[in-house]
């Protein structure tokens, strides 16, 4: 671990690679596991504001999903996420004609729709961010579904860190991504 600024970075982003597979995996982040995508307060209001142009992107069930839950929840430990279809799909979940998920709302940003990417948990993974009274860690989650994307990230010799730039960049600004760089460079020599 190192810290920059006012967070605890983990020294697996740099030393790990990592870039999604999707004609592997088929987007199973999105369909697996037990949770919605974490979010934060900002992020429930601008998924109530941008709700009605994203609606049109997603599948009957997802929309089925949102207006029985809302457009987010509060999990029994207080956490927000995004809500699930039957404990299993993101409700934002749509999939292409070859079966792969994709997101409802980072579509409709795609056309245009929206501003907003998507929640920012979805866009840094596989990268996970704590935030703590002090500080927040930022950590590399390893997660099974995702070894194909670690083997096309050592194929391509792209370090997570680079792989989530942008993400990054969103989250703490470009000056942080840019000391992050730095780092990088003094611990890959």
């Amino acid at each position: 671990m190192f810290q920059l600024g006012k967070t605890l970075v983990s020294e697996d982003i740099i030393e790990k690679d990592f870039v999604c597979n999707l004609s592997a995996c088929k987007g199973a982040c999105c369909v697996d596991g037990d949770a919605g995508a974490p979010l934060n307060e900002s992020e429930v209001e601008i998924l109530k504001d941008i709700y009605p142009k994203v609606k049109p992107f997603m599948r009957p069930e997802g929309i089925k999903a949102i207006e029985a839950q809302g457009t987010s929840i509060v999990t029994d430990d207080n956490d927000l996420e995004t809500p699930l279809i039957n404990g299993a799909d993101c409700a934002y979940v749509t999939f292409n004609d070859k079966g792969t998920a994709l997101c409802a709302i980072e579509e409709a940003h795609n056309k245009g729709e929206v501003d907003w990417k998507k929640p920012i948990s979805c866009h840094l993974y596989p990268i996970r961010v704590q935030d703590y009274s002090e500080f927040s860690a930022v950590n590399y989650h390893k997660w099974d579904i995702c070894d194909d994307a670690c083997v096309l990230g050592a194929e391509l010799q792209v370090p997570i860190y680079k792989f989530v730039k942008e993400a990054l960049t969103r989250k703490f600004g470009e000056d942080w991504y840019s000391e992050l760089e730095k780092v990088a460079e003094s611990l890959r020599k």
